[in-house]
C-alpha cells in the first residue's frame, strides 16, 4: 500500500465509501510486482464516468471511443475508467478485425479478460492490499512471462499495436514471450500499416524511450516487426557494409 500515492488511494477509498468497487489496477500492479516504479496509478471501477465525476471536486469525462475520467488530486491526475465487457457486434470491427469502440461496460471479471496480457490484467486493492486476479498473472510474473489473454491471432487482429506492446513489455520487464502468443506476429505483422499514424507514433515513443531501446529493436526485427516503421534504420541494417 505504501507504494501507491496518495492520490491513487485517495480516489479508491472515496469510490469505496459510496459502495463503489474501485482498484488500482494493469500496469501500476506489474510494476510493482516486477519491482520497478510506475510510470502511472490507473484506476478500475464498477461506477459509470456519470457516477464517478459528481464524487471528485476537480473531474473531467475525457473520451469517446473509450469514455473515462480524469480526476486531479493535488498535482496528481489519475485515470479512472469503468469496467468493461468484450464488444460483440460485428459492426465494431473493421474488415480486418481491428476494434472501433469499446464501451461496453462489464463485470470485473469481464473487464479482465478484455485486457492485452495476463500481467496487464490485475487489480489492487490499497485498503484491503489484496490483489485479483482471474487470468493467472501473477503466476506469469512470477514465471517471468508474457502471455496474451484469449486467441492470440483474435487478439492481434483486434489491435495491432499489442505486437508492438508485447515486444516493448518484454524487454522492459525482462520477461520471455510465451511461445503461443510470439507464434503468429510475424504473419499479422502487416496488419500494423492500418492502425492510425497517431497511436504508432506514440507506442513508437515509448518503446524508443523506455530504456531498454537497443534489446526492444533487436526483437522488433527477430518478430518480423521492424519493416516500414523506421525506414531509416532499415536502410541502415540492410547495408551490406
Amino acid at each position: 500500500r505504501d507504494q501507491v500515492p496518495r492520490g491513487a488511494r485517495t480516489v479508491t477509498e472515496k469510490l469505496q465509501e459510496h459502495g463503489f468497487k474501485a482498484f488500482v489496477v494493469g500496469g501500476a500492479v506489474r510494476d510493482l510486482l516486477l519491482g520497478q516504479t510506475p510510470k502511472d496509478f490507473d484506476i478500475a471501477t464498477d461506477a459509470t464516468p456519470e457516477q464517478v465525476k459528481p464524487l471528485f471536486r476537480r473531474a473531467y469525462v475525457i473520451g469517446r471511443r473509450f469514455r473515462l475520467v480524469h480526476v486531479h488530486v493535488g498535482a496528481e491526475v489519475l485515470e479512472v475508467s469503468t469496467f468493461r465487457a468484450a464488444q460483440k457486434a460485428e459492426e465494431s470491427t473493421d474488415e480486418h478485425g481491428r476494434l472501433l469502440s469499446d464501451n461496453v461496460y462489464g463485470t470485473q471479471h469481464e473487464d479482465a479478460a478484455r485486457r492485452d496480457f495476463t500481467i496487464n490484467a490485475l487489480y489492487f486493492d490499497p485498503s484491503s492490499e489484496e490483489i485479483w486476479d482471474y487470468v493467472g498473472g501473477v503466476k506469469d510474473i512470477r514465471a517471468r512471462r508474457l502471455k496474451l489473454i484469449g486467441a492470440p491471432v483474435t487478439r492481434f487482429r483486434e489491435d495491432p499495436v499489442r505486437m508492438l506492446r508485447a515486444v516493448r513489455l518484454a524487454a522492459k520487464g525482462g520477461l520471455a514471450i510465451d511461445p503461443k502468443t510470439a507464434a503468429p506476429i510475424p504473419k499479422l505483422a502487416g496488419l500494423i500499416q492500418n492502425v492510425p499514424p497517431a497511436r504508432l507514433f506514440d507506442e513508437m515513443q515509448k518503446l524508443l524511450l523506455s530504456g531498454h531501446a537497443v534489446e526492444t529493436l533487436s526483437s522488433l526485427r527477430a518478430h518480423g516487426l521492424s519493416h516500414g516503421l523506421l525506414p531509416l534504420l532499415d536502410m541502415i541494417l540492410e547495408q551490406p557494409l
